[in-house]
């Protein structure tokens, strides 16, 4: 397996550990993830802005456009695809997939 393909799964939190329209920032093995919830959907973004060096998690959550905010310069980042949707920020951040399991929410992180 090459390390383009290489991915490692971890347990984040329970499901009812992150409220609906907040985000929260986890460690995962020395790399910051940001954790979202949108209503009974959750999505994860590398956490570190790709514009200045922010915690996403600390921004505004953007239900309407599925995004979250940089609490810097205001750029905002889709949190489905990690794209940088606002100025100025031009380059994405990556996103991780997400599955909810009885243990509670589960995000694999692929290496670039």
């Amino acid at each position: 397996m090459s390390g383009e393909d290489a991915a490692a799964s971890v347990r984040l939190c329970g499901r009812d550990d992150l409220a609906a329209g907040e985000a929260r920032c986890f460690d995962v093995a020395g790399r910051r993830v940001a954790l979202a919830r949108i209503g009974e959907e959750f999505f994860a973004i590398d956490d570190t802005c790709s514009h200045a060096d922010f915690s996403l998690a600390d921004g505004d959550l953007d239900a309407e456009e599925c995004a979250l905010e940089c609490p810097a310069h205001g750029s905002l980042f889709d949190l489905r695809t990690g794209e940088a949707l606002t100025l100025p920020a031009v380059v994405p951040v990556a996103a991780h997939d997400v599955t909810i399991t009885d243990d509670g929410v589960i995000v694999t992180i692929r290496e670039r």
